[in-house]
C-alpha cells in the first residue's frame, strides 16, 4: 500500500511515495532549468518554491536522440525508449529506506550513454534494491550532447560535468533529510558515467563532495585536448550552418541540436600528436579546459588529486562485443579496418595490432578489432588504478567482470553494460532475458547478482568490497563470474 511522505529541501518541500518500506522521490531540481542561452551556461541554483512540490512521478529527460546501432538487442532498459520532453530535467531521484533513518551510506549513480543518451529514470536504475539493503540511492540527469559537452567559444566547457558537480552539491546539502550521511557519499558510474567519475577525481570543484568512487568500464584517459574538441565544434557548427560561438548555438532549439548531432557521423579527432582513445561512437568527451580539467584524470590522480577517496575500478572482459556482435558487424570487419582503427589510437599501429594478434593468434579481424577496442577501457582503467594506488592513502580495489551469457549464441560475451543488472540486482527486469537480450536465455549464476550487489554496498559503507586491495607492489584483481577468483600480480601490470 502506498503512502505519501514529505521531506524539506533547501529549495522547498517535496512529496514522494512510500511503498513496501521504500520511499522514492522523483525529479527534485538540483539546478535551474537550462533554457535558451542558459543551456550553454554553468548550472544555476534552482528557484525556491512555496508549498509542496509533487515528487511522486518521474520527470523529463535531457534532450537526446534514440540511440541506435545495437541491431536486435533492446537497450531501452538502460538508455530509455525516448526523449521525455520538459525543461526542468536537471533533477535527482532518491530512494531511501526511510527519511527518518539517520546517516545511512549514500550512493549517487551517474548513467552512461556516450555523453549522448540515457537518463537517471531508466528502468534498470531503479534504486529499490539499494534502499531495501540500507542505502540511500540517488540517480540524476545531466546535460547531454551539444548542450552538455560541446566546447563552444564564449561558454563554459564541460557543462555536463558541472551539472554532476552541482548534483553532488545538492546531495551534500540535502541528503540528511532523506536519511543519508553526507560524509559517506559514493559516486559511481558506468561507461560515460565512469569517465565522469574519473573527471570528478581530477576536478578541484568536486573535492570533498564524495568519500568513495566506483568506475565501471570507464577510463582515466577520457578527456579531449582543446584542439580535438575544436574539431568537433566545427563539425557540429557546419552541420547546423552557423558560426561556432555561444550566441549562435543559443538560438538553435533543442530538437534541431539533437538532430544535428545524431546526423553528424564520426568526427576524426586524431592527428597533430593526438589520438582517438574513444570508440568512435560519440563525438563528445570531457575537455581539458584549464578550469575544471587541467590534466587527464590519470595524470591528476598521479599528482595527488583524489588521494582521500577510496576507489573501486574495473572493466568487462569483452567490452566491445556490444558494438560489433548484435549488428553482425563483427563478421564483416576487414584487416584494413583493424589497421585504420589502430592508426587512430597509437603512434605505432602495426606494433599495436601485432601485440593484440599475439594474444589472440586465431582471432578473426572482427574479434581482433573488438579486443583492441576493449583495451581502450582496460588500459585507461588500469592506469587510473595504478596512479591511485601509488599516491592515495585511501583504498584501491580492482575487478574484472567475466560472466558470459548465452546471448547471440554465446558470442556477446561479458560485453559493455553486462554487469549493470547484477550491480542493481535487477536481473529479472523484462527485456534483459532472451536469446538476443543482454543476459541471454540461459540460467543465471544463482548468487552472482546478490553477491555483486552486496560488494558494491559493502564498499560504499566501509570502503572494502570484500577482497584484497590493489597495490603497486601486489596488484589484486577480483574476477567476477561463477567462480569469483582473485588474481594477484606481483609488480608489472594489473588487470583492472
Amino acid at each position: 500500500m502506498q503512502h505519501r511522505v514529505r521531506v524539506n529541501t533547501s529549495a522547498g518541500t517535496v512529496l514522494g511515495r512510500q511503498d513496501a518500506g521504500v520511499s522514492v522521490f522523483w525529479n527534485i531540481p538540483y539546478a535551474a532549468a537550462p533554457v535558451g542561452a542558459g543551456r550553454f551556461a554553468a548550472p544555476a541554483a534552482p528557484a525556491p518554491w512555496s508549498g509542496v512540490r509533487d515528487a511522486g512521478e518521474p520527470g523529463p529527460t535531457a534532450p537526446a536522440a534514440l540511440r541506435a546501432g545495437f541491431g536486435p538487442l533492446d537497450m531501452s532498459a538502460l538508455l530509455g525508449s525516448r526523449w521525455v520532453t520538459g525543461e526542468d530535467y536537471l533533477g535527482v531521484n532518491v530512494w531511501t529506506p526511510s527519511p527518518h533513518r539517520d546517516r545511512l551510506p549514500v550512493m549517487v549513480y551517474v548513467h552512461g550513454g556516450g555523453f549522448l543518451n540515457g537518463s537517471g529514470r531508466a528502468a534498470l536504475y531503479d534504486g529499490t534494491g539499494f534502499a531495501r539493503d540500507g542505502v540511500v540511492l540517488v540517480t540524476l540527469n545531466y546535460r547531454l550532447g551539444a548542450t552538455g559537452w560541446l566546447d563552444v567559444p564564449g561558454a563554459p566547457a564541460n557543462r555536463g560535468l558541472l551539472d554532476v558537480i552541482a548534483a553532488l552539491g545538492w546531495v551534500r546539502d540535502n541528503i540528511s533529510g532523506f536519511g543519508g550521511d553526507p560524509d559517506k557519499v559514493t559516486v559511481f558510474g558506468q561507461s560515460a558515467g565512469a569517465m565522469i567519475v574519473a573527471a570528478l577525481l581530477a576536478a578541484p570543484q568536486a573535492e570533498g563532495l564524495f568519500r568513495r568512487a566506483i568506475s565501471q568500464s570507464g577510463s582515466g584517459l577520457c578527456a579531449f585536448a582543446p584542439e580535438q574538441a575544436e574539431r568537433v565544434t566545427r563539425a557540429v557548427a557546419a552541420q547546423l550552418g552557423l558560426a561556432p560561438c555561444a550566441g549562435a548555438f543559443a538560438e538553435v532549439p533543442d530538437d534541431r541540436l539533437v538532430s544535428a548531432v545524431a546526423g553528424l557521423g564520426p568526427v576524426d579527432v586524431a592527428g597533430d600528436g593526438h589520438y582517438d582513445t574513444s570508440l568512435g561512437s560519440s563525438p563528445f568527451k570531457p575537455v581539458l579546459d584549464g578550469a575544471v580539467l587541467t590534466q587527464q584524470p590519470v595524470d591528476a590522480v598521479a599528482d595527488g588529486r583524489g588521494s582521500a577517496v577510496d576507489l573501486l575500478i574495473g572493466t568487462n572482459a569483452d567490452e566491445a562485443n556490444l558494438y560489433v556482435v548484435p549488428t553482425g558487424r563483427a563478421a564483416r570487419i576487414t584487416e584494413a579496418e583493424v589497421a585504420a582503427a589502430a592508426a587512430r589510437r597509437h603512434p605505432d599501429p602495426a606494433a599495436l595490432v601485432a601485440a593484440h594478434r599475439a594474444q589472440r593468434p586465431d582471432a578473426s579481424p572482427g574479434e581482433l578489432l573488438a579486443h583492441l577496442i576493449t583495451d581502450v577501457f582496460t588500459e585507461g582503467s588500469r592506469k587510473l588504478a595504478d596512479a591511485h594506488a601509488a599516491r592515495s592513502a585511501a583504498g584501491t580495489y580492482a575487478y574484472l567482470f567475466r560472466w558470459r551469457p548465452a546471448a547471440f549464441g554465446g558470442s556477446l560475451g561479458a560485453c559493455h553494460c553486462a554487469e549493470l543488472p547484477f550491480v542493481f540486482d535487477r536481473t529479472g527486469l523484462p527485456g534483459l532475458r532472451g536469446p538476443q537480450a543482454l543476459l541471454g536465455d540461459g540460467e543465471l549464476p544463482p548468487d552472482l547478482a546478490s553477491r555483486m550487489h552486496r560488494a558494491w554496498i559493502s564498499f560504499a559503507a566501509t570502503g572494502d568490497p570484500g577482497w584484497h586491495p590493489y597495490r603497486t607492489e601486489y596488484r589484486a584483481v577480483q574476477t567476477i563470474d561463477e567462480q569469483w577468483t582473485l588474481s594477484q600480480v606481483r609488480g608489472g601490470s594489473g588487470g583492472a
